[in-house]
């Protein structure tokens, strides 16, 4: 069963109610009449509109963690097995030559920390 009409169907109806929330708030605030929908206030309206939403936001996660699945898996796998099985690369460090001698920074003759 295809997943995107259901997500589609789910945000049309979190914006209709947020919708219809919205005419009733502003008639409420506009006239002395008190609209309700099916005796739903404007506050109710903007919750349904909320859990619709984030139902629509959940399912399309779910869907895009669903289909990406193996692909992560396959690169978490290779990146684990890579890991364990390569051994630690030793850097050359090289050491300084004793007769190369560095100019002082300014602040270090002003402190008088010349060598």
């Amino acid at each position: 069963m295809p997943v995107l009409p259901i997500i589609d169907l789910l945000i049309l109806l979190g914006w209709s109610a947020l919708m219809a929330g919205g005419a009733l708030k502003a008639i409420h605030m506009t006239t002395t009449y008190r609209p309700s929908i099916f005796g739903l206030a404007p506050s109710d309206c903007l919750l349904i509109a909320g859990v619709f939403l984030t139902f629509a936001l959940t399912l399309a996660a779910r869907t895009w963690v669903k289909l990406n699945e193996p692909k992560l898996r396959g690169v978490r796998s290779h990146s684990f097995l890579q890991r364990r099985h390569s051994f630690p690369v030793e850097e050359d460090e090289e050491e300084p030559d004793e007769d190369y001698d560095v100019e002082p920074a300014h602040s270090d003759v002003a402190r008088g920390d010349v060598r």
